[in-house]
């Protein structure tokens, strides 16, 4: 199942307060939509569009970056009858679909989130590695 799109439709980031004291930051993502939509190139192929929200949320009240955005997908015309029958019938992607799916949000939204904290003085919103001195017993 090819990715054959990635898009940003709204970027936020805003801080709100200065941070003093314990900080929580907390992670979401979420696929808010599924539709079926053409693909204008060479000849017309229906791929599926999933609208998505990743949200790193700043608390207690200190700041949020939000981005909304929507994939491409595309495959056979009976796996996008599924996929979209399992989204109408009960809001959930497919098991073997939705590793993909969450992955590939979340490589290019962690990037930009923690590209949209720095420029904001917010600390990253994951965890990022970081050397420490290392202990000599003389």
């Amino acid at each position: 199942m090819p990715i054959v799109g990635f898009n940003y439709d709204k970027i936020t980031a805003e801080k709100t307060n200065q941070i003093t004291g314990k900080l929580n930051i907390k992670n979401n993502l979420s696929i808010k939509n599924i539709e079926q939509e053409k693909l204008p190139v060479g000849r017309s192929e229906e791929v599926l569009k999933l609208d998505f929200e990743y949200l790193a949320d700043y608390e207690p009240d200190i700041g949020k970056i939000v981005l909304n955005g929507h994939i491409l997908l595309m495959e056979d015309p009976k796996k996008i009858k599924e996929i979209q029958d399992s989204w109408n019938k009960d809001k959930t992607l497919l098991k073997e679909i939705t590793p993909l799916i969450f992955n590939s949000i979340l490589g290019r939204c962690n990037i930009k989130g923690l590209t949209l904290s720095q420029e904001i003085n917010l600390p990253p919103q994951i965890r990022l590695p970081f050397m420490k001195q290392q202990e000599t017993n003389n």
